[in-house]
């Protein structure tokens, strides 16, 4: 009798085992990545500027100045072909739409020369503004709209480190490591990029900290931006009441700054 339960004890619990669900295998239609899943929007329809707003130094907002922003093949292009001289001409185009808390990212790069007349500094720089003000609020002769820049740049002389993805503040201030930084411009930890390949860059806006990504690598964060600083414009009033205020949202645009550059895969995905 001993026996006899102990065989059926074995059976008994042999029959529980295989009545247990099998695991579910993994196929490639269950292995769904994060990009999949989140419903980015482009903001570029690659044939045209439509959805953009120009803002071009000395000139009224939708003068879109010798043609300087264009859309050619696909991409979003800063072209000075129908310029003799650059004097100034600092120019930004606008998304019609500001946002808050967001991902953004496009491709970029620098190519050609840069236009006769442009500054030293300038050579293959741009950068992708954050947190503008509206472009309609911009003055006719100013040349960088109050935001917080991520600012993109290439290497100019061989073997000289320039790194691209830092940080300008025109009009801003920023909270970095617990402290406040009222510096203008602070480098990112990135590599140089000295050729015309196309590079990705890629901003995280949650919240009050903001943290610029270049190919997929995180290069700066900051947080808690204000309105301030030496290049708060003193003749525009309305801005200049909003001293020391925080800066939460707005306005994404692309930079002319001299250098010919080209933008692709301009995207966003809103938090």
């Amino acid at each position: 009798m001993k026996y006899n339960s102990t065989i059926i004890t074995i059976v008994v619990l042999a029959l529980c085992f295989s009545c247990k669900e099998k695991p579910k295998e993994t196929t490639e239609k269950d292995i769904v990545t994060t990009e999949t899943t989140e419903n980015w929007k482009s903001l570029f329809n690659g044939k045209n500027l439509d959805g953009w707003l120009v803002k071009i130094n000395g000139y009224e907002l939708n003068n879109n100045y010798n043609n300087t922003f264009r859309a050619e093949d696909g991409v979003l292009k800063v072209s000075y072909d129908d310029y003799e001289n650059f004097t100034d001409e600092f120019g930004h185009i606008f998304y019609k739409t500001p946002f808050s808390n967001y991902k953004f990212r496009l491709q970029y790069r620098f190519v050609g020369n840069q236009v006769k007349g442009g500054e030293d500094w300038a050579k293959k720089n741009s950068g992708i503004m954050l947190h503008c003000q509206s472009p309609e609020s911009m003055l006719v002769k100013q040349g960088f709209p109050l935001s917080l820049e991520a600012q993109l740049l290439g290497g100019v002389n061989k073997d000289e480190p320039r790194s691209t993805g830092n940080l300008c503040t025109p009009a801003t201030h920023v909270v970095i490591n617990g402290e406040l930084n009222t510096e203008h411009c602070i480098s990112a930890n990135s590599e140089t990029y000295y050729g015309e390949e196309w590079i990705t860059a890629e901003v995280v806006v949650n919240n009050d900290s903001i943290t610029h990504f270049i190919n997929g690598k995180p290069v700066i964060s900051y947080s808690n931006p204000t309105i301030g600083g030496e290049f708060l414009d003193t003749t525009a009033k309305e801005i200049q009441a909003k001293d020391g205020q925080p800066l939460t949202s707005g306005y994404i645009s692309l930079q002319s700054e001299s250098h010919p550059i080209e933008f692709k895969n301009i995207e966003i995905l809103e938090l």
